[in-house]
């Protein structure tokens, strides 16, 4: 399992009202019993809520990317299986030596590319859409460019997804040498980096359950486990729920370093405990760190604990529509820097937040030099934290929504090292 832990197997947007539910009930108490085990009727309440993407959802963000591709002059992008596949159609391939891809022209219905063989599996995940398919002994490209011509795109501008591997992309263009090809990143994150209300509710959704699985894990902890069978106990936690997700945890030393170390630490009296997961809830990911310590904090422990937390609330109520990424990290890098921890990246090692959605991270990063302007909708992690080399280091994060009045996280923030939430 990765250390850094994600599991992975809008057309016209309505206005920003109600951008996000109220919080549930069960992110206001805990509610999971004493040897940590969660009530059946809490998680049938917490999964009753979740409602998949619609067909028609899914129809709107094509036509949301051809409105931004008629703007910026694409004349079509192509995509290979992955998560802006899944996106946009719903079709989730992997990915090998055989192409299987979609196109999407700037009107009219997608086309999808397949390997001939793989007709009957295709149709299944592509349901009554345009499919071409390619035999073993013929190329894909050649595919590609007899569909090109077919739309007069000869000399089109074609805007590929940023995931799609290169030599794809060079046999494209091979094929078809007078078409220019260009990145589709403005379109594909310029459409999935603004979250509609469903999929705000489906990631409200993963980081109630998330909340719910580190107040009832902790209570599993013991002196002598090691981070690998806390991390165990935490992917139980998460299937009980039916979904998919874990954790990287790090205990005591190992809390220093922000992904931690290749060896594993066993948990001792007063260590602090960093956890760092979530899960995905019809593929939108929560992305959740709580630290906490296990036994008594130090005065130092809690000193840093709360500048952490200032770095983070500061942060939030700094963000809003128009101002700059690297606006927001500087916000909380200036806390952490006065508070004797800077400066720059000394004790605060990485970036303030990266994108989530489909993706664990996304666009866009939270980070200096990214100088463009949040949206309403964006969604992104606020993630601080002090690193202190051979004794530990404290890390809180949230995910972050930009709504019309300001900024807002989807969980209540920690209390203490002793309270979560």
């Amino acid at each position: 399992m990765k250390r850094r832990y994600f599991l992975k197997a809008t057309g016209a947007l309505t206005a920003l009202t109600a951008v996000a539910p109220s919080l549930s009930f069960s992110q206001t108490q805990d509610r999971s019993s004493a040897n940590g085990s969660i009530p059946e009727a809490l998680i049938k309440q917490i999964r009753d809520r979740i409602k998949p993407i619609s067909a028609e959802e899914r129809a709107q963000r094509r036509v949301q990317a051809q409105k931004l591709m008629n703007e910026i002059k694409v004349d079509a992008i192509f995509m290979e299986g992955g998560t802006s596949l899944d996106y946009f159609f719903g079709s989730r391939w992997g990915r090998s030596e055989r192409l299987f891809g979609m196109l999407l022209l700037k009107s009219g219905e997608p086309i999808f590319i397949s390997p001939k063989f793989e007709e009957s599996r295709a149709k299944e995940q592509t349901g009554g859409a345009k499919l071409f398919c390619w035999e073993e002994n013929e190329s894909p490209y050649e595919l590609i460019k007899k569909i090109i011509s077919e739309n007069n795109l000869q000399n089109a501008t074609l805007g590929i997804e940023e995931t799609t591997r290169y030599f794809v992309t060079e046999n494209i263009q091979k094929a078809i040498p007078e078409l220019k090809i260009t990145s589709a990143t403005s379109i594909t994150a310029g459409c999935r980096a603004i979250k509609s209300d469903h999929e705000i509710e489906l990631m409200q959704i993963a980081n109630d359950i998330t909340k719910e699985v580190y107040l009832a894990a902790v209570k599993q902890l013991k002196e002598g486990m090691t981070e690998h069978e806390f991390g165990k106990i935490i992917t139980k936690l998460f299937a009980e729920f039916s979904v998919e997700g874990g954790a990287l945890v790090l205990f005591g030393e190992a809390s220093a370093h922000p992904h931690g170390l290749v060896k594993e630490v066993r948990l001792k009296q007063n260590d602090i405990v960093l956890i760092d997961g979530g899960c995905s809830v019809e593929g939108y990911d929560s992305d959740i760190t709580r630290t906490t310590v296990f036994g008594k904090a130090t005065d130092k422990m809690n000193k840093i604990f709360d500048i952490v937390l200032k770095a983070q609330q500061d942060a939030l109520k700094f963000a809003k529509a128009g101002e700059s990424f690297e606006a927001v990290d500087a916000v909380a890098r200036k806390v952490i820097t006065d508070a004797g921890y800077g400066p720059g990246y000394k004790y605060f090692t990485h970036r303030l937040g990266h994108g989530i959605g489909m993706d664990g991270h996304e666009w866009y990063y939270v980070v200096g030099g990214n100088k463009r302007l949040l949206e309403k909708r964006n969604m992104m992690s606020n993630e601080p934290g002090i690193y202190i080399v051979g004794e530990f280091g404290i890390r809180i994060e949230d995910e972050m929504l930009i709504t019309e009045n300001g900024a807002k996280h989807l969980l209540p923030p920690p209390k203490s090292l002793g309270i979560m939430f």
